[in-house]
């Protein structure tokens, strides 16, 4: 794991007020942190905090992360479905496990050659299933499998150690590669993520420039434009694999119907690339707020992605608060001056 620099700003520094949760007529929390949008031509279009804060985009960069497989030309042959999991952080659904599994068994792999650990399904349904079976969950329960799964197939077709998570493997280095080329920036180091794998810091412009430039992504680009349409339109076509159901990700996706790929990422960090308008969002809550993040990305696609405020998704992130007798008791709004 490489350090970064002692003298980086703290992330709350110029962070701007984003998202409120009103009780009554009280402001009962306020949600600071900083978004970009960005167009595929360089162009930063809005900014509110700081666009050079310094993050850990985490899973919100799981697209960068899965295109060494398909330049490599390893993954010419996967499936739209394949990709859409390379890129996920999906529930742990039986869909997403299933699919994971089978994908390892082509491999001639299985859930033991994953490196990502166990994790318990966020999926009720399977939670409950293994519950009922006296079973515990397995790495393919993993948010994260998906990802990993594709990081094993790539690392098979290079001939490389089991390790792939270390950051001095072949894999993480093309990733890490990669990244600072769609980026456009040399990463002052890397994290180490849930999952294990090395998570490369970058500055929030950054990262919404290289969301812009999967927005732009065409068919008629080089190999590399060509490996960004096929990651993104696989996102667009199955959000149900990108994440899975009740999750922002997926109801988003749905809502615009084809017109976004849209990716979380842990601590309050969220991507969203919108092809028709050729431009990319990346946003950071600074107190790693989901809610905030779900609710702040919402806000924004409604700015810049064409999301009907008026669509029934919107109250589910950005709208009335409910106690447990059904009763609205408050409003999650924007705050003052953002978007």
């Amino acid at each position: 794991m490489s350090k970064i620099a002692p003298n980086v700003a703290p992330i709350d520094q110029g962070a701007a007020p984003m998202i409120g949760l009103w009780r009554g007529d009280i402001l009962e929390s306020l949600h600071h942190g900083h978004a970009v949008v960005a167009r595929d031509t360089g162009e930063t279009i809005e900014t509110w905090g700081r666009a050079e804060a310094l993050i850990y985009p985490r899973s919100s960069c799981k697209m960068i992360q899965a295109l060494p497989l398909l330049e490599t030309g390893v993954g010419r042959d996967l499936t739209g479905a394949h990709l859409a999991l390379a890129c996920a952080s999906h529930q742990g659904a039986a869909l997403h496990v299933s699919r994971v599994g089978r994908w390892l068994a082509d491999l001639g792999l299985g859930e033991s050659d994953l490196r990502c650990g166990c994790q318990d399904p966020q999926d009720l349904p399977e939670r409950d299933r293994l519950i009922r079976a006296s079973e515990s969950p397995c790495q393919l329960h993993n948010n994260c499998s998906g990802k990993h799964a594709g990081f094993l197939m790539l690392s098979q077709a290079l001939k490389a150690d089991a390790d792939y998570v270390r950051p001095d493997h072949p894999v993480q280095q093309a990733v890490r590669k990669t990244f600072e080329e769609i980026t456009q920036m040399r990463s002052p180091g890397c994290g180490i993520d849930g999952c294990a794998a090395p998570n490369v810091a970058t500055e929030l412009r950054a990262l919404a420039q290289a969301a812009a430039r999967f927005a732009g992504a065409r068919e008629s680009g080089d190999t590399r434009a060509r490996a960004m349409l096929r990651l993104r339109e696989a996102m667009i076509m199955h959000p149900e694999l990108v994440a899975g159901e009740t999750r922002a990700c997926t109801d988003l996706m749905r809502a615009m119907a084809g017109t976004a790929a849209i990716k979380t990422g842990a601590e309050g960090v969220f991507v969203a690339i919108l092809p028709k308008k050729r431009i990319g969002i990346a946003l950071k809550i600074v107190d790693g707020a989901m809610r905030a993040a779900d609710a702040a990305i919402t806000a924004l696609l409604i700015r810049h992605g064409g999301l009907d405020p008026d669509h029934p998704v919107v109250q589910t992130y950005l709208g009335p608060i409910r106690n447990r007798q059904g009763a609205v008791v408050g409003m999650t709004r924007r705050a003052k001056n953002f978007v």
